[in-house]
């Protein structure tokens, strides 16, 4: 199981230089201590940025949303980018935790757009759109092949 949501611990200097005022809030590893999830902020456009890697599972993707509703919770941003382009995995039986738990925090923390990027694994992609049904009830979601083409879209928002 991955180490808990309060884990998030501060990312490494990265070799990449993120736009200023870029707030780079962590990194959280999975239970062998591989990278799950990054998170970044992005003040001036108030997005935060879910980057996930790795085999995800059920378990795996609560501990990361998780972590994702702390960072919501203190900067309530208004947009999310979810990119699961690094990552692969069958996480469908976190779906009704997603849709029923995690869902309603996020907006009431503030989440008004949702981009989310598929993983490169096609057999990942029932439960993207699974997702996308569920949470474009109540929100404005689009999946997206690409982070580029997904935050354009975002920042429409």
């Amino acid at each position: 199981m991955p180490a808990p949501a309060s884990f998030l611990s501060p990312e490494p200097e990265s070799e990449h230089m993120l736009p200023a005022g870029t707030q780079q809030l962590g990194l959280l590893r999975d239970e062998h201590g591989a990278p799950l999830l990054r998170l970044l902020y992005y003040p001036s456009e108030g997005m935060l940025y879910a980057q996930w890697f790795g085999n995800l599972t059920p378990e795996s993707v609560i501990a990361g949303a998780q972590a994702a509703l702390e960072a919501q919770q203190k900067l309530r941003p208004a947009l999310l980018l979810n990119d699961k382009s690094a990552a692969t995995g069958d996480w469908s039986e976190a779906m009704d935790w997603l849709e029923f738990e995690w869902l309603p925090l996020a907006i009431q923390y503030g989440m008004r757009a949702f981009a989310y990027v598929f993983a490169p694994d096609m057999l990942n992609q029932p439960s993207a759109l699974e997702f996308a049904t569920r949470v474009g009830q109540q929100r404005p979601i689009q999946l997206f092949y690409d982070v580029d083409t997904a935050s354009a879209w975002l920042l429409k928002q």
